[in-house]
């Protein structure tokens, strides 16, 4: 599985979501990518999350079946277990089906 986080450069609150992303995904073995995406970077991404971001998309890894599930914004005051535990969730709901 991927996770992708849409931000933009400047985003504390991407800043933070990232940065407790990253420790989830170094700490425990949950099977999981992280990609960034900038959104500044394409014309769509800036148009469909400019004042949405930081927005969590769960999605398969590229050449497997296209699966894409937005996940809800984590408060920015989740800590880093908080997240892992949403994560946990959804990752469990996704390997059910």
């Amino acid at each position: 599985m991927r996770l992708i986080l849409y931000s933009k450069p400047g985003c504390h609150l991407c800043e933070g979501l990232q940065e407790k992303l990253e420790q989830i995904l170094e700490t425990q073995n949950l099977g999981v990518e992280l990609e960034i995406r900038d959104i500044t970077t394409r014309e769509d991404w800036l148009l469909a999350y400019q004042y949405e971001v930081p927005v969590l998309v769960l999605a398969n890894l590229p050449g497997a079946e296209a699966f894409e599930q937005p996940l809800p914004r984590p408060s920015p005051r989740a800590n880093v277990q908080q997240i892992q535990q949403m994560l946990c969730k959804y990752l469990s709901n996704t390997k059910k089906k």
